[in-house]
């Protein structure tokens, strides 16, 4: 059945349209290019040490700059490998403009000339402190979420936002508030919802708005859940007799319910069975005498009648 996010979507705030979206960096094996390097260096260093044999001045001198080149110039191309490890990926630039990300795993090599940074697409988790805020009711209360999440699109986590693990800390933290004050703690309506008793309703709109407010960062969240849920130690003692007292009414009430059912079953028993044939003052006798003794939260203690019914 899809989900009616009709309500929440009004409150989230609308975040800007990305201006860069990830896509793959050109590069290849760096397995190729670390031999080459090599071979490149042992070259410029054999060419270096050949002009030790060589009698002639500009011949030597040849072969020492040509070697020093072809060395450096090795060294240059090694320069543009790249370890990648799995759950990372290189955010590639070149002269402050993106070229691409780099997910593959392995030795890789790109252009020397870019500048490549590091960033972790691993699964995070990120609890957030226990925060004070008042419900719907204005009642504070006291709670906590954690959030699994992990960076997406690595282009919108590197350029759209400054710092992208605070920008969640934040935006977790605003959703969590919003949410909290937007529903109260326990529903005065039966068919209202509230943050204790709804809790997959409340969880399921946490989620859709953290996914709305996080999304410009490139961010994915996977599942997001309350992890503390309380009144405010001022109020709690208050609130917690409102429960026992709302208890103590619900229990009563279907005592009743059941007691009113014993009655009536037991004045049709009499009547079906002709025990006894009794007027309405003495079925209200017997009624009121009934509902004493099922609804009584203690042991009756009967007065017996010695002498006759009406007597």
């Amino acid at each position: 059945m899809p989900k009616d996010h009709s309500s929440t979507t009004a409150d989230v705030p609308d975040m800007p349209a990305p201006r860069v979206r990830e896509f793959a960096a050109h590069s290849i094996g760096g397995g190729l290019a670390l031999l080459l390097g090599l071979l490149g260096l042992a070259l410029g260093a054999g060419c270096v040490a050949a002009a030790t044999a060589v009698d002639g001045t500009g011949a030597k001198a040849a072969l020492i700059v040509g070697g020093a080149l072809i060395a450096l110039a090795a060294f240059l191309a090694m320069c543009g490998l790249n370890m990648v490890a799995p759950g990372e990926a290189r955010v590639v630039q070149l002269f402050g403009r993106y070229r691409g990300t780099i997910r593959q795993d392995g030795l890789r090599w790109v252009n020397p000339l870019t500048s490549r940074s590091r960033i972790s697409t691993r699964v995070r988790n990120h609890e957030t402190a226990v925060l004070k805020v008042n419900d719907a009711y204005g009642n504070p209360i006291e709670l906590a979420a954690v959030v699994v999440w992990r960076v997406e699109d690595t282009a919108q986590a590197s350029f759209e936002v400054d710092d992208f693990l605070e920008f969640v800390s934040t935006q977790t933290e605003a959703a969590v508030r919003h949410i909290a004050i937007e529903y109260p703690y326990d529903a005065h309506e039966e068919d209202g919802l509230s943050l204790r008793g709804n809790a997959e309703e409340i969880t399921e709109k946490l989620a859709f708005e953290l996914h709305a407010r996080v999304e410009a960062a490139g961010v994915q969240i996977i599942e997001s859940r309350f992890t503390h849920l309380a009144y405010a130690p001022e109020i709690a003692s208050a609130m917690l007799q409102r429960q026992q007292a709302g208890a103590v009414v619900a229990a009563r009430r279907q005592i009743v319910d059941g007691a009113v059912g014993m009655v009536e079953a037991a004045l049709a028993r009499i009547g079906e069975r002709d025990i006894v044939e009794l007027d309405e003052e003495r079925k209200a006798a017997m009624v009121s005498n009934l509902m004493v003794v099922l609804c009584g939260d203690r042991a009756p203690q009967p007065v017996l009648n010695t002498g006759t019914l009406y007597q």
